[in-house]
């Protein structure tokens, strides 16, 4: 069984779709070995606890700089014994986490990276409709050692609609495109390391 920790800052749709993929047994081999949130009122949090995960708090704000915050984050993913991360909506740095889980640490994007990369998450989809973009999609990679994209694992393309907005076009991005790739990016991990 592989351990995963799923990190997050928000709502947690992207965190759903994993606690429904356990629920089912639709992953062979990951077992979830908590949620870790930022934020102290993420929605997220009550997502995990209804589904029975251990749900825990490293608030960012409480922390002077970006690495006293991270060493706190690593250190709970050493007390969770955690053998992966996922990023499902998570703000912060990693810091120190993404050099300790080097080459285990998976994220989706809401844009097909390089397009957008430098933007958060929250600005990808004004900043698509912004430049007239017709074509956007989704991005599976592994997080380099600073925590940021790395090496892209597969990606999936989106159309862009006339009457679409920010929020619509995050809805279809996600339906069609990230949550495919983060499922299949979570499995084909616990596969290549039972």
């Amino acid at each position: 069984m592989a351990r995963a920790a799923i990190l997050v800052s928000g709502g947690g749709r992207r965190l759903r779709c994993l606690l429904d993929c356990a629920f089912f047994n639709e992953i062979e081999g990951l077992e979830l070995a908590g949620v870790i949130s930022s934020d102290p009122e993420a929605f997220a949090l009550q997502s995990a606890r209804s589904a029975n995960v251990p749900a825990y708090v490293v608030d960012d704000h409480l922390f002077p700089n970006a690495g006293s915050y991270g060493l706190a984050l690593l250190n709970k993913l050493k007390d969770i014994d955690t053998d992966f991360v996922v990023l499902a909506g998570f703000a912060p740095s990693l810091g120190p986490a993404a050099r300790y889980y080097s080459g285990k640490v998976l994220g989706v994007f809401p844009a097909l990276v390089p397009a957008f990369e430098t933007l958060t998450e929250d600005d990808v989809c004004a900043a698509v409709l912004a430049r007239g973009v017709q074509l956007t999609g989704a991005t599976a990679y592994l997080a380099d050692d600073e925590g940021r994209i790395g090496q892209i694992l597969a990606q999936k393309a989106v159309p862009v609609q006339p009457d679409d907005t920010p929020a619509t076009l995050q809805d279809r991005i996600f339906d069609q495109a990230q949550k495919e790739l983060l499922i299949a990016a979570v499995r084909d991990f616990c596969a290549a390391h039972p």
